[in-house]
């Protein structure tokens, strides 16, 4: 077995993340596999020369829009995009690497948009990506990350009282991702720190939300309950810039 850290960052536009100091995070992080959501690029657009690490994109039909890319220092057995279904695999939300004892996974989840006017399609979205992933399960342990754009727990947000009907904390969102957890999966984070408060990924970039840590926990990293026992440690970078999100880190022995 070897201690393995993982990354996770909703870069919010991957060239503008570039333009606000990215290549340095990346460096100072050094994350064995770092992956990443909503990198609103199409292909072509960006050349990072990124030593040591294979580079793979998910890229949404829509220009400018969603995606998600992985870097890994660990050559893949198998890489796979989406979760083969069409209606939800036009946006590059997937991606899922195979590796000789685990899949690692990353998800930029639909937002239910402001007046919830995605929200019965996010439902149905949660419950085939939870259909994908227990077939993962059934064949070896599986590590997800990414932006599930859900506030799981009143702790998870700075004001759960006044956005209960709010995109990614109504009661419907946050009962999928229960019973995501109760399907044999465990919130990393939660495992580590249950009552850790003021502990935020993502802040509005209104009202100096980030400043005064108005935010939510958003990002993840959710593993197989086998996984249990590898379990090292999970962070929150607060203090790393660059996007209105920061990035989540799970360290895990594989």
């Amino acid at each position: 077995m070897e201690e393995l850290k993982f990354v996770s960052w909703n870069v919010n536009g991957l060239r503008a993340a570039v333009r606000k100091g990215f290549l340095d995070s990346f460096e100072n992080l050094d994350a064995d596999i770092f992956a990443l959501q909503e990198i609103k690029m199409q292909e072509g657009q960006i050349e990072l020369d990124l030593e040591d690490y294979k580079e793979y994109y998910n890229y949404a039909e829509k220009k400018g829009y969603s995606g998600t890319a992985i870097f890994t220092k660990k050559e893949p057995l198998k890489v796979s995009y989406g979760i083969g279904i069409e209606e939800h695999d036009r946006e590059g939300r997937v991606i899922t690497l195979e590796f000789d004892n685990f899949y690692f996974v990353t998800v930029y989840t639909p937002n239910s948009k402001r007046k919830l006017e995605r929200l019965s399609y996010r439902q149905k979205w949660e419950d085939d990506f939870k259909n994908y992933l227990n077939g993962l399960k059934s064949k070896k342990p599986v590590v997800i990350c990414g932006d599930l754009n859900v506030a799981h727990k009143e702790i998870d947000l700075a004001n759960p009282s006044t956005n209960r009907r709010s995109a990614g904390f109504t009661d419907e969102e946050r009962e999928k991702f229960t019973a995501l957890l109760e399907n044999g999966y465990i919130d990393t984070f939660r495992f580590f720190y249950p009552d850790k408060e003021e502990e935020y990924s993502w802040w509005s970039y209104f009202a100096k939300s980030r400043e005064r840590n108005v935010g939510w926990r958003i990002d993840y990293f959710v593993v197989s309950q086998d996984l249990k026992e590898n379990l090292v440690d999970a962070k929150i970078h607060q203090e790393i810039m660059g996007s209105d999100h920061c990035p989540v880190e799970l360290t895990i022995k594989l």
